[in-house]
């Protein structure tokens, strides 16, 4: 299994920037990728970015051009940075890692709310 740890949400003013991070414990030699989704209220779950162990990396359109991933293998690290903050990307950030083999993790989730 793959434990995940996240930190760095809070609360910013739009046009702001903040950093999440997202550490992997356990099983990291099984991870394929690792990512962040997130969850506003009263929407489904989607896919923000997500970053290869090769560094291959994809983007939600609505976030292209602002925010940017970034992974460090030593340190089984994934990071989000996200800059020009709107209020749409007000949500529950998640991070997440896709196996090889076996389930995929989850992080607990971290609370990103941009002020207008």
């Amino acid at each position: 299994q793959v434990q995940l740890v996240e930190s760095g949400g809070g609360l910013v003013e739009a046009g702001g920037s903040l950093r999440l991070s997202c550490a992997a414990s356990g099983s990291t030699d099984s991870i394929a990728a690792m990512g962040w989704y997130r969850q506003a209220p009263g929407k489904q779950r989607e896919l923000v970015a997500r970053i290869t162990r090769a560094g291959t990396t994809n983007y939600a359109e609505s976030v292209k051009g602002r925010f940017t991933i970034s992974g460090d293998n030593a340190r089984n690290t994934v990071y989000l940075q996200m800059n020009s903050l709107q209020p749409e990307d007000t949500a529950v950030y998640y991070c997440h890692a896709r196996r090889y083999l076996g389930s995929d993790g989850w992080g607990q989730g971290t609370q990103i709310t941009v002020s207008s």
